[in-house]
């Protein structure tokens, strides 16, 4: 049973901008997936058909909403598909590299339904300053738990 993208992993960009994929993601992600700018100058990878749904439910809301529709240009645009190799490669491609700022050493965060990968100093900063509010964000973000 899949619950989602979990954990921290530390691997290493090559010469060829190509990264390995932590061994829990490969299964999931052997079939496709989708790399993304987000929101945070990371990487967002989506396995190929959770980025299908979430770009048809985008395509909807954004017909008549120009904010959706900057949204989904800024998305679409950077996006590129990736099919693992029989190592669990990817090729990350030099735009989003650029874009998240990364060099050899990376983070790939799980985030449940989709993983990111961040510039490991970057992930370290993210995370100390998030960690301070953290303890107090659950009943914010979800009221009632």
């Amino acid at each position: 049973m899949f619950l989602g993208f979990l954990g921290t992993h530390t691997p290493r960009l090559d010469d060829k901008g190509r990264l390995v994929l932590p061994a829990k993601f490969r299964e999931v992600l052997s079939g496709g997936l989708v790399l993304a700018k987000g929101q945070d100058r990371s990487i967002v990878v989506w396995p190929a058909a959770e980025f299908a749904a979430y770009a048809e439910q985008l395509n909807e809301a954004s017909r008549s909403n120009p904010k959706a529709q900057a949204y989904a240009r800024v998305l679409f645009s950077g996006a590129s598909d990736e099919i693992p190799d029989k190592q669990g490669r990817i090729t990350v491609p030099a735009a989003l590299r650029e874009y998240a700022g990364l060099d050899r050493d990376v983070v790939v965060v799980g985030k449940g339904p989709t993983a990111e990968i961040w510039d490991a100093p970057t992930w370290n900063r993210y995370l100390a300053e998030q960690e301070e509010a953290y303890s107090g964000l659950t009943e914010e973000v979800l009221p009632g738990i």
